[in-house]
């Protein structure tokens, strides 16, 4: 319960505060902007500060296929090494935040609960466990 109340809180601050740009197409090009942007602030904690490397490869599952999906996770790899620094982890939480802000914006001019949604993904994951993000 608390929860609903958190997020209804936030869509309803969020819906407050913006005024000048509440147009959908403003809303929509600052929400891409903020994508945009924490993509950017990773490639920057890799690039400049060094916090964080990128080592992409393919991922080496063994022959045969009898893993089960629970042993196929640990042959599954982020390829990330490292870990944020604090100031890079302040710089991409801000980021985040923003994209939060615009996103609840978003949802907010399509008249859509974010909670709600929320809900449905949850049980979705719930029901399809593994499966649901193949």
């Amino acid at each position: 319960m608390v929860n609903d109340l958190l997020w209804d809180e936030f869509q309803e601050a969020v819906s407050q505060k913006l005024i000048r740009h509440r147009s959908i197409i403003d809303v929509w090009s600052k929400f891409q902007e903020a994508h945009a942007r924490i993509s950017r602030a990773i490639a920057k904690s890799v690039t400049n500060c060094g916090c964080i490397e990128i080592h992409a490869a393919k991922n080496q599952v063994p022959p045969g296929g009898d893993l089960s999906l629970e042993e196929l996770r640990s042959f599954m790899d982020d390829h990330v090494d490292g870990h944020l620094c604090q100031n890079c982890r302040e710089v991409i939480e801000e980021e985040f935040g923003r994209l939060l802000f615009y996103t609840v914006a978003l949802a907010n001019i399509v008249d859509i609960n974010l909670y709600d949604i929320l809900i449905k993904e949850n049980k979705k994951l719930a029901a399809l466990g593994l499966y649901h993000l193949s």
